[in-house]
């Protein structure tokens, strides 16, 4: 019945609207507040949409904001965690749990499709995947990067973190982004921006 699906739909939407009451370690330029879930995921779409003709293979964009769009989804159940405390294989069960139950809220196996997207961009295999980990691991980084290392200073996060976990991701989706980045990363390095214990 199409009241029972729009119902379904609605409880959909509903459900996601908890994302905006997860806050992350990154704030907002000139904010003293920290970002939202939902704010990152818009910001993250619109840095692809912006970027996209700089991805290192073709994508099909479409795909990259879906995907951009429920990336953060199960953080509504788990939270958010910072990416240099993230490679916890728990942790990443658990959000994908989360992924399915949201999307589950979807009549007529409408999530399958997007809990489909969410297993592929965390398996970065993909051009529009690897365009997608780019755009969501330089995003914390441009927060950072114009607003004195906020979240690094706070974390005591060193230089050599910041490239490990962010340089093969950007390098692999889109590396003219990289080449603008690596630059602005190292001065904040002689700016005294990182833990150098």
């Amino acid at each position: 019945m199409q009241t029972e699906s729009m119902a379904a739909i609605v409880a959909f939407i509903m459900e996601t609207d908890k994302l905006k009451a997860v806050i992350r370690k990154t704030r907002p330029q000139g904010l003293d507040r920290y970002e939202n879930s939902a704010e990152h995921s818009w910001q993250v779409a619109l840095a692809a949409l912006a970027l996209q003709k700089y991805s290192s293979r073709p994508v099909d964009i479409n795909r990259v904001l879906r995907m951009l769009l429920v990336h953060d989804l199960g953080e509504i159940d788990v939270g958010d965690v910072i990416v240099y405390a993230a490679n916890n294989p728990a942790h990443l069960a658990a959000e994908r749990q989360g992924v399915a139950r949201i999307l589950g809220l979807l009549p007529d196996n409408m999530g399958d499709e997007y809990l489909a997207l969410w297993d592929e961009f965390e398996a970065a295999e993909t051009a529009d995947a690897q365009f997608a980990k780019a755009m969501d691991r330089a995003l914390p980084l441009m927060h950072n990067l114009y607003d004195g290392g906020h979240s690094w200073r706070q974390n005591g996060i060193q230089k050599h973190q910041v490239d490990a976990i962010n340089k093969p991701k950007i390098i692999k989706g889109c590396p003219a982004l990289w080449e603008f980045i690596e630059p602005v990363l190292a001065k904040a390095e002689a700016d005294g921006w990182f833990d150098a214990t």
